[in-house]
């Protein structure tokens, strides 16, 4: 009986394990195939749809996307606003998430509801493009951070795992004379880097994918964060004539200019991420119960 056992969990074993193996080939030969494009040429491009390894490697994507300054400007300007945009959002979502974890709090049950209720229904383009401009907004970096500075859904899974951190260490707190504001920052938020590391990582992600905000909001073609130039690269690339030189230099290569600027806006963030991966996990599935 033991050794059948055995072979049954071999088994399910080598089935775990092809399996995973096959998801995960899955997801990650596209983005091999987009990097192993960006420096490839066009014409094996064309003759390949699917490459992994160049047969001849060429930078001339990645030549053409940094061949002006304008793109470190809206580099500059995509760190700016996610450095600043995360910490402002975590900043409110966290003052949010502990008002509303706290069970002496009145009209706690409506608060919930009017945020689950933003959740499922908005006030949609027109209304928040009015209310930003009445702001005094428009053309401005706060256009990027102030409308999309607290996520429902984030709020409500960090107030649930602020819920799940015990009271005895508030009480304990209150006795040597903490205030409320001294037990968010010197206990609650502490204790829930997890959540707190989790959180910053979806608002930085969104932060850095701006792009209709700033399509609506900036008129200054030199405010604009990296998606929106980016998107403009490809553009370029894709509306030049390829059947000719021009002035005796050969067009960009536009299906590797594509591949390149998937990698040049997803590369930051895929840095950051193994930095907080111990800690997404755990947050996501804490921050899930209900305590």
């Amino acid at each position: 009986m033991v050794e059948d056992r055995s072979v049954s969990g071999r088994i399910y074993a080598a089935i775990n394990f092809t399996l995973l193996a096959i998801i995960a080939l899955i997801t990650v030969l596209p983005f091999v195939h987009v990097v192993a494009g960006s420096f490839t040429t066009n014409a094996e491009l064309a003759a390949n749809k699917f490459v992994l390894i160049p047969k001849v490697w060429s930078l001339e994507a990645y030549r053409f996307i940094f061949s002006t300054n304008t793109i470190f400007k809206a580099m500059g300007v995509s760190i700016g606003v996610t450095l600043i945009g995360t910490v402002f959002s975590m900043l409110l979502t966290a003052l949010m998430a502990y008002g509303l974890a706290r069970k002496d709090l009145d009209g706690r049950r409506t608060i919930n509801f009017l945020v689950v209720f933003t959740m499922l229904f908005n006030g949609g383009l027109i209304p928040t493009f009015l209310v930003v401009k009445e702001l005094g907004m428009i053309d401005t970096f706060a256009s990027l951070i102030i409308p999309s500075s607290i996520s429902a859904f984030n709020m409500i899974i960090l107030k649930n795992f602020f819920q799940n951190i015990p009271e005895g260490l508030e009480e304990s707190a209150r006795i040597d004379g903490c205030n409320d504001f001294g037990i968010l920052f010197k206990i609650v938020l502490p204790l829930s880097m997890p959540a707190i590391a989790t959180i910053s990582l979806f608002y930085a992600v969104t932060y850095w994918n701006t792009y209709m905000s700033a399509i609506l909001y900036l008129n200054d073609s030199a405010k604009w964060p990296i998606q929106v130039l980016l998107r403009q690269i490809v553009v370029l690339a894709s509306g030049l004539d390829h059947s000719a030189e021009l002035d005796g230099t050969v067009p960009p290569p536009d299906q590797t200019i594509k591949m390149a600027v998937i990698v040049v806006a997803t590369l930051p963030i895929l840095l950051v991420y193994p930095y907080l991966q111990k800690h997404f996990a755990k947050g996501a599935l804490l921050g899930s119960m209900k305590g």
